[in-house]
């Protein structure tokens, strides 16, 4: 190797200095919005190593920078407004939904005050809260059907808005379902009438006219998340299930026959067993009136657990005195609560429970599940579930 001359140890050696003392003077970050200026006056190839890592350094602050910009951007956007008027143990579970929700409380004394300027409202809203929220956008009401908030209450206000309804259809169908079957197994097979000798301590095997679910015909009122939970449960029984719905319902295989609503006089008398699982809407209202009791077989059952408005009580009463029908089972009725003194509370072959085939062990943590994944998806702009069309009423 030929030995270095003087004066280029000397050059080199001043190139040297020149970078150590250079070195991170000539780096410099200049962040103004987010552009990010790096300068590096280096020319030797012995500098690009270096450089290369302070540009890499400068990266990552003015990223780690806008990172935290970015971060507080977001944390300083307003909360939505989500008033809810109902239980607090419900209301404690709600606020878990989401941090972007601001979940407020309010009291028949404070509700006029909190909606006006609330982005949303969970619970059964009236009239007067719809035309005072000027900012709502969405309303949830707990129960799965709407009527109350919406037809029966005495207002368009709510359906002529652009407020979304949503609601817990769907969600309470298991349980009501296996209410409806379990009131139809009590009458078939005589279960009410040994309860009574139980109390009276008497043991009575014979006469007993036990009847079998398999092959017979079930027409229910209403196949949507109530009723497609019936058909499921009647089928596993053996049963030829024929559905009225004014929608299309899918294919399944617990379904033989599907018909509109205007075809009930057509498929009624062929029921052993009608099932009333409909919502209540202006058209669905006593769809199953007078003409309709004479109609169906004799000797069938009647089952009604979704509202009582669709039915007419008095019609009911009616084919009960008359022996037409083997017996009725109401978890609803019109009016409600049953009074005291009504016809229908003599009949030792009719079961009247008071509105609750919706309760189980499961069922709230359902509803509330729902509610939950709703606030989540309303505060981060998404669509909801279980949105109502109010036109139609469910």
């Amino acid at each position: 190797m030929e030995p270095r001359s003087p004066a280029r140890a000397d050059a080199v050696g001043a190139d040297k200095t020149r970078f150590r003392g250079d070195r991170y003077a000539s780096s410099r970050l200049h962040v103004s919005g987010f552009a990010v200026a790096h300068l590096c006056y280096c020319t030797q190839g012995s500098c690009t190593e270096a450089a290369n890592y302070d540009m890499m350094q400068t990266t990552m602050r003015a990223t780690l920078f806008l990172l935290a910009c970015l971060a507080a951007s977001l944390s300083a956007q307003p909360k939505k407004k989500i008033v809810y008027l109902g239980e607090q143990a419900v209301a404690d579970e709600l606020k878990t939904a989401s941090d972007k929700a601001n979940l407020v409380v309010a009291t028949n004394d404070t509700i006029m005050t909190e909606i006006a300027d609330a982005d949303a409202f969970i619970g059964s809203i009236k009239p007067e809260w719809v035309r005072a929220g000027k900012k709502l956008q969405w309303t949830q009401i707990m129960s799965a059907g709407v009527e109350t908030i919406l037809h029966k209450s005495g207002s368009d206000a709510l359906k002529n808005s652009n407020i979304i309804v949503t609601n817990n259809q769907i969600v309470q169908g298991p349980e009501i379902a296996d209410h409806a079957m379990a009131m139809l197994l009590t009458l078939t097979r005589g279960l009410h009438t040994f309860i009574d000798h139980r109390q009276k301590e008497i043991w009575q095997p014979r006469p007993y006219p036990g009847i079998e679910l398999s092959g017979r015909n079930g027409v229910i009122i209403g196949c949507g998340g109530i009723g497609s939970q019936i058909a499921l449960r009647a089928w596993a029984f053996g049963m030829n299930i024929t559905c009225i719905d004014p929608e299309d319902i899918p294919f399944s295989p617990f379904i033989k026959r599907t018909v509109k609503p205007d075809q009930i006089d057509e498929v009624i008398p062929t029921a052993d067993v009608v099932f009333i699982s409909a919502p209540h809407t202006e058209k669905s209202h006593k769809m199953m009136g007078p003409k309709q009791f004479d109609l169906m077989k004799k000797d069938s059952f009647f089952i009604a657990v979704s509202r009582g408005g669709i039915y007419d009580l008095p019609a009911l009463i009616k084919a009960l005195d008359s022996k037409k029908l083997s017996g009725a089972g109401v978890d609803v009725t019109d009016p409600e609560p049953l009074p005291p003194g009504n016809p229908l509370w003599k009949f030792n072959n009719a079961i009247v429970t008071p509105h609750i085939a919706g309760r189980s062990d499961k069922d709230r943590a359902r509803m509330v599940g729902t509610i939950k994944e709703n606030i989540r998806r309303f505060v981060d702009g998404k669509p909801l579930i279980n949105v109502v069309d109010k036109q139609k009423g469910y």
